[in-house]
């Protein structure tokens, strides 16, 4: 008796991160990263009004994670801001993307850090803005 206590509360407490483990959402292939992050869609540039500031939206990509889409907004040859249209709901992803909005903004192009634990969700980023970046010319 002595010994099915501790076994008992020691089982329930491994059990416990079992039962609130969230699995990611898979897309239900099992392709390289390379597919898997395969543009789904072509940039698009829109602007209003004749106004100087541009506003690109990059492709959009299916992460593993989830689909990845940003939309830049330029200031002359600047990048004004960037939006995310489409990020996966995970936590790593949300703590991850003030930090790739930052360092864009910093460096002003697609050649940042990627950010740890958020890999694959980085790389879509970047991949998007890249695009964007690109559409704007």
């Amino acid at each position: 008796m002595k010994r099915a206590v501790p076994v008992l509360v020691l089982s329930v407490a491994g059990l416990i991160p079992l039962w609130r483990y969230a699995p990611s959402h898979d897309t239900g292939s099992s392709s390289s990263a390379t597919e898997a992050a395969a543009p789904a869609s072509t940039p698009s540039v829109s602007s209003s009004g004749g106004t100087t500031t541009p506003v690109v939206s990059g492709s959009t990509l299916d992460t593993e994670k989830g689909p990845v889409q940003v939309e830049v907004t330029f200031s002359g040859d600047r990048i004004a801001s960037v939006r995310m249209l489409q990020q996966p709901n995970h936590p790593q992803t949300r703590a991850a993307v003030p930090k790739l909005i930052e360092e864009t903004l910093q460096a002003q192009s697609a050649d940042i850090d990627t950010v740890s634990g958020a890999t694959i969700t980085s790389d879509g980023y970047k991949e998007s803005l890249q695009a964007a970046i690109d559409a704007r010319g």
